[in-house]
């Protein structure tokens, strides 16, 4: 089969045998997967959790199980599946033994053929393609959580999504979904026409509005947004508080950039609500599944930017193209 591994500073295409499924196992024939900004700081070697050397890259991806090892029960040959960002963490609360990643301390999905932990996978929507199945785990699963993962959101709460990277799309998309009504931060105006196209009621161009935090407040009669998913960190946070309503939320997706390794919060800004910042990394299985439901019953699509046979043609767009949505990689075994 073909297998990719990670040789910093690229990917290498690698001729392996297909692997055979051990107890508790299934093999999973790996139609596609997509690419999230943590594997290119995998690439790069800047990911806070050390990456295995040689490990296959990519925690997202979608497949048919092809093979099941003694012992399963969860799924069988024929099954369509995906692959959880943790592993092992199934429901509760993250804990320090559970932190394997795939494409990171596990082999992940850029390969003809994955195998997978039973207790890791999850049943794809029927109606989705496999190139969209794959664009869950990771973003998809981080804007759920982000949404649900604290106070409970009515239909009618304000949500404020930043730009229009994976996990904000998915956001605007699940928002709206839930009964909320949408503001968008963007640099690219152009977008505005398909950002209201997924949900959003309102968009505001954040460079020409630097103090975006009082447009929203403008936008909600002065009340502030239940909940902010701030995509950015250290460029947005602050903005992101003085949006929140007086008891709202922050949902807080990264603490560093390139341009900072720390979030700043002046006291202008902290004192001007009672907001709580909440800290999100992605979610566990149960949530996955939650996630999942919610975009069965609602046949949501996600938004693929574009789809690739070349992996190495993919991971250059995504760094260097700007997508709007997801960038997914499709393997065709010979």
């Amino acid at each position: 089969m073909r297998t990719y591994r990670v040789e910093r500073p690229e990917i290498a295409l690698q001729d392996e045998p297909v692997p055979e499924p051990g107890p508790g196992e299934i093999l999973v024939r790996v139609h596609a997967a997509a690419l999230n900004k943590r594997d290119l700081l995998i690439l790069d070697g800047t990911y806070p959790l050390p990456a295995r050397p040689g490990v296959i890259p990519l925690s997202d991806g979608a497949g048919e199980v092809v093979a099941a090892g003694p012992g399963v029960t969860r799924f069988g040959v024929g099954d369509r599946v995906m692959g959880s960002y943790w592993p092992r963490w199934h429901d509760g609360r993250l804990r320090p033994e559970l932190i394997d990643q795939p494409g990171c301390t596990l082999d992940g999905m850029l390969t003809e053929y994955a195998l997978l932990g039973e207790q890791a996978a999850v049943a794809v929507p029927e109606h989705l393609s496999w190139a969209e199945a794959a664009t869950l785990p990771c973003a998809a699963l981080t804007a759920w959580v982000s949404l649900t993962g604290g106070q409970k959101l009515l239909p009618g709460a304000t949500v404020v999504t930043l730009g229009t990277g994976g996990v904000s799309l998915f956001a605007v998309q699940l928002a709206r979904l839930l009964g909320c009504r949408v503001i968008v931060t963007t640099s690219r105006m152009d977008h505005a026409d398909r950002l209201k196209a997924l949900g959003a009621d309102h968009v505001i161009d954040y460079p020409a509005t630097p103090d975006w935090g009082r447009r929203v407040r403008e936008l909600t009669g002065g009340q502030g947004a239940d909940l902010v998913v701030d995509t950015a960190g250290p460029a947005t946070i602050d903005q992101s508080v003085r949006a929140a309503a007086l008891y709202g939320e922050v949902a807080v997706l990264i603490t560093r950039d390139a341009t900072s390794d720390r979030l700043e919060i002046t006291n202008e800004a902290y004192a001007s609500s009672l907001a709580t910042l909440r800290r999100v990394f992605v979610g566990n299985r149960a949530e996955l599944e939650s996630l999942c439901a919610a975009v069965a019953a609602h046949e949501l699509r996600p938004v693929i930017d574009r789809t690739f046979t070349d992996p190495h043609a993919a991971y250059r767009h995504y760094r260097e193209g700007s997508p709007f949505g997801k960038v997914v990689i499709e393997l065709a075994p010979a």
